[in-house]
């Protein structure tokens, strides 16, 4: 009968072979530490978020893991899946389940409301007019961040540039059976990593980022699937009705220092 000592050897002995393994094959790119940003890493990521901020419309389903470093060092992985909607120039509405939230979040262009279904609570403010103002609202004052909101905005590449040191092209992926370009960006205190599909619709297929500031550099990961660029729905499907039962509270703003005033 094999024991679990053995056992955990032998899965630990695969387990390194397969890394080796699969560092062999890796392109020489991968390997090196390059200095500066590789011409053709930004080429691709500026088609992708080009192309993403011409999209008046669009939808699409997201499961996301994000890690929590405990205070002995072990890391622990929450995941939460989501479907967003954009309608440009002002509404979003993304819908979040997960071991962490339960939330829906509605903007119309006028206000805010972030409604939690299973507590049955909600609240509303008013917000700013656009968008990108709205994304940047709702991060400085309320701490609230939709999900992989930075690729959301019309200037998403002067966003996830901004203190990018290193780029790279670290070769094709294939992410949910779609062929992808891999890139690999390094800044100061994140590292980040971005796939996007090949062809005539360059969408972001999956975003992994490494807080490297932070205690033993947690990841919060996105893969984006069922992209639809001629989503269906009204300006009703934007705006928060209240449902039965349902009680309003007011949002906890940001002080000074960046946290939750109670």
């Amino acid at each position: 009968m094999l024991s679990i000592k053995r056992f955990r050897h032998r899965a630990w002995l695969a387990a390194a072979c397969a890394c080796i393994s699969a560092a062999v094959a890796l392109p020489s790119a991968a390997l090196a530490q390059l200095a500066g940003i590789e011409p053709q890493a930004e080429k691709l990521l500026k088609n992708a978020t080009t192309f993403l901020a011409a999209q008046k419309r669009f939808s699409v389903d997201a499961s996301s893991t994000i890690e929590a470093v405990l205070a002995t060092g072990q890391k622990l992985q929450f995941d939460s899946a989501a479907l967003l909607q954009v309608q440009r120039p002002n509404m979003l509405r993304a819908e979040r389940r997960g071991d962490l939230v339960d939330q829906v979040f509605y903007y119309d262009g006028k206000t805010l409301t972030l409604h939690n279904p299973g507590q049955k609570y909600f609240a509303t403010v008013p917000a700013p007019a656009t968008l990108e103002q709205m994304l940047d609202f709702a991060r400085t004052t309320l701490d609230i961040i939709a999900p992989a909101g930075d690729l959301l905005y019309a200037n998403a590449y002067e966003i996830l540039m901004d203190n990018v040191t290193s780029g790279f092209v670290v070769g094709k992926s294939v992410i949910e059976g779609i062929r992808c370009d891999h890139l690999a960006f390094r800044g100061a205190d994140v590292d980040w990593q971005i796939w996007i599909r090949e062809g005539s619709q360059p969408l972001p297929c999956k975003l992994v980022i490494t807080s490297k500031d932070v205690a033993n550099a947690p990841q919060f990961s996105v893969v984006m699937r069922n992209w639809n660029l001629a989503p269906k729905f009204s300006a009703a499907n934007f705006s928060f009705k209240v449902p039965p039962g349902a009680r309003q509270v007011e949002f906890l703003p940001l002080d000074k220092s960046g946290t939750q005033s109670r």
